[in-house]
């Protein structure tokens, strides 16, 4: 009888990990960011640049609303705000769809894009549940050339915000 409880717990420990790989994800970690043109943790998931936790997380950036930083206030996400990373600056033409690919779909009060500060577009949703993906026509007015856009994604139901910074180029 021994023998075969060790048998028996051998097996329970060869199954569990193959058991705990193919359980889905847990939703508490997806909810979005910005794909395309390709934000801040698309490059690091896509292996443009070399990053840390975010790389397999390109979806969870999410503090406070309120916060201007590009890793939402999260320090597993520092390296989002280092300016001085190579990330690459991707060419943009003055009115520029950013879309969002969501993996959570919260329901959403406003959609706010900034550049130095200052904000170049908000969308309203009034508590409206959004689709997989969503798009947004941002026009950067009088700005050009090389720009860090900060995209954020309110959150209606909470008091926390999705964010994404995104280097352009912006033609003149």
């Amino acid at each position: 009888m021994n023998a075969r409880r060790k048998t028996v717990a051998l097996i329970g420990a060869a199954l569990a990990p193959v058991i705990a790989v193919s359980l889905p994800a847990s939703s508490a970690s997806a909810h979005g960011y910005i794909s395309d043109p390709p934000s801040r943790q698309a490059q690091c998931a896509a292996g443009t640049v070399s990053c840390g936790d975010i790389t397999y997380e390109p979806q969870s950036v999410e503090g406070p609303k309120g916060l201007t930083s590009c890793s939402g206030g999260n320090s597993r996400f520092a390296e989002l705000d280092d300016d001085s990373k190579g990330w690459v600056a991707t060419p943009v033409q003055k009115t520029t769809t950013f879309k969002w690919s969501l993996s959570a779909r919260h329901s959403t009060s406003t959609w706010e894009y900034y550049v130095d500060g200052k904000e170049i577009a908000v969308f309203d949703d009034h508590g409206a549940q959004p689709g997989a993906t969503v798009s947004h026509n941002v026009d950067f007015g009088s700005l050009t050339g090389k720009q860090k856009v900060l995209a954020v994604w309110n959150i209606a139901d909470t008091t926390n915000a999705f964010y994404a910074c995104i280097d352009v180029n912006v033609s003149s």
